[in-house]
């Protein structure tokens, strides 16, 4: 059996470009086949719907909301719900996988300090840091950032991504040999391809989904309908067809 999970996912609740509440994706994504999702909230500084001048405490617990929604929604249901979030430095956005809000609260310092600091409580914490998207390209985003001494990992297909962007994601990903990620990227509910990872068997916390990626158990893979297909075996995201026309910096820390 296969047990599939949604890696990347926003909010209305939380990201302000979300459109749909935490507490509405639950049915729809069991419908989907879905045995799980990870709710990736933009943090601070980054779409967030969250006031920011309010006191650090009061800020975690309102951006958690989404995710506790969701949770609660999901009581009862065979359907496992886990906690993440979105975070940007400049261009570059990282999904991390393994903290708690409980330990956002301890640490108001990552607003301040640099990619590697970041990384280093990230990885004293037990989680780990996945680049989503890093070939992504948009009016919005002025030149493409990648920090590889950060990436334990790298999101290969993103649903709202054109392929050869996933496919420049595919080809970085090989020089550096971490672990893949497929997510959907997803704002609202739809009937579009979406992607996620598959495991052989349930996941049940956030800290098992990060023991078992590291391991590189989880095969990343496109949902179209009622099929499932790995992405080793879509051509297009293991086919560089096009360099990217925003520039591409490498950030020193």
């Amino acid at each position: 059996m296969v047990y599939v999970y949604e890696t990347h996912l926003h909010t209305r609740d939380t990201s302000k470009c979300g459109k749909t509440y935490a507490r509405d994706y639950i049915d729809f994504m069991i419908g989907r086949g879905y045995a799980g999702m990870i709710v990736t909230d933009h943090f601070f500084k980054n779409n967030t719907r969250i006031d920011e001048s309010l006191e650090w405490k009061t800020k975690i617990d309102l951006f958690a909301k989404g995710y506790e929604e969701a949770l609660q929604a999901a009581e009862g249901k065979d359907f496992t719900v886990m906690f993440g979030l979105e975070f940007k430095f400049e261009s570059d956005e990282y999904l991390i996988y393994g903290i708690s809000p409980q330990w956002l609260k301890e640490h108001e310092e990552i607003m301040d300090i640099s990619r590697s600091e970041v990384y280093r409580l990230v990885h004293e914490a037990g989680a780990i840091m996945v680049q989503a998207h890093p070939y992504r390209e948009r009016k919005y985003v002025h030149k493409i950032t990648l920090c590889p001494s950060i990436a334990d990992g790298i999101e290969i297909f993103n649903a709202g991504n054109e392929r050869y962007m996933d496919a420049l994601a595919a080809e970085y990903a090989k020089t550096l040999n971490v672990p893949l990620s497929a997510g959907s990227d997803i704002h609202y509910l739809n009937d579009r391809p979406m992607g996620g990872i598959a495991f052989d068997r349930p996941l049940h916390t956030i800290d098992e989904f990060v023991k078992a990626f590291l391991n590189h158990e989880g095969i990343p893979v496109v949902m179209d309908g009622d099929k499932l297909i790995p992405t080793d075996q879509i051509a297009e995201i293991h086919t560089v067809t096009r360099m990217p026309s925003t520039p591409v910096v490498y950030a020193a820390d």
